[in-house]
């Protein structure tokens, strides 16, 4: 048996439920939520960009004030759309609000708030919350149940539709944020977290784990790794 061939083999072994595409239902009404929301995440986002620019310029430049006044209540309106999906089940607004409490909640109150909505999106199959998991739920990340979870979904091609999507850190991206700006990944961006994940997590097969992640989109940080074990 080649090389090749069996790492696949002992791949196949460990991840048995990965060649198997999870079942994806979404509320219609929730997605409609979670789609309204976008837009106005992004101009959030672009609003925040450009009064962190004019800050550096003059903090009594009138276009600041016009620029914080507009995401004051744009951030707003997309959390409460967020929120609104949220509570009909959807696992990529979870995530999304999620990202929020990350982002501007108290160090802290991000366990309380985040982790839950996390947790729930990686069990319903959606990958971008299990580097945030690993990161600040210790009460989860330390379990049994994360590393299933991780398992179930490594490899399963679902929520395609739903990227990219941004993140906090992603070790298998090669771009760095600069300052609070998030990563965006594509999914098999996420797919390659996921494996390099697992590696850590079950170290007696943490070279084909890794291996797995540098083929799928060529993890650095698991390319480190491999090669410091050398």
């Amino acid at each position: 048996m080649t090389p090749a061939v069996l790492r696949w083999t002992l791949l196949a072994t460990l991840l048995p439920l990965a060649a198997h595409a999870l079942e994806v239902r979404i509320d219609p009404h929730a997605d409609l939520l979670y789609r309204q929301a976008l837009p106005l995440l992004e101009q959030a986002e672009v609003e925040d960009d450009s009064s962190n620019a004019l800050r550096a310029v003059d903090l009594r430049d009138p276009e600041l004030s016009r620029q914080g006044q507009a995401m004051a209540h744009t951030l707003p309106s997309a959390v409460a759309l967020l929120e609104k999906s949220v509570a009909l089940g959807h696992p990529v607004a979870q995530y999304r609000l999620a990202l929020y409490y990350l982002t501007y909640l108290p160090a802290g109150k991000i366990a309380d708030a985040a982790c839950p909505l996390l947790e729930s999106s990686l069990r319903q199959g959606f990958a971008p919350p299990a580097t945030a998991i690993a990161n600040w739920c210790p009460s989860f990340n330390n379990t049994s149940a994360y590393r299933q979870a991780l398992e179930s979904i490594a490899g399963a091609a679902t929520y395609a539709s739903y990227y990219p999507q941004p993140a906090l850190r992603l070790a298998c991206n090669r771009t760095r944020p600069q300052g609070l700006e998030m990563q965006w990944g594509r999914q098999r961006d996420y797919q390659a977290e996921i494996y390099r994940l697992l590696g850590d997590l079950d170290p007696q097969h943490s070279q084909a784990l890794l291996q797995k992640a540098v083929e799928i989109n060529g993890c650095a940080a698991a390319q480190q790794r491999l090669t410091s074990n050398r």
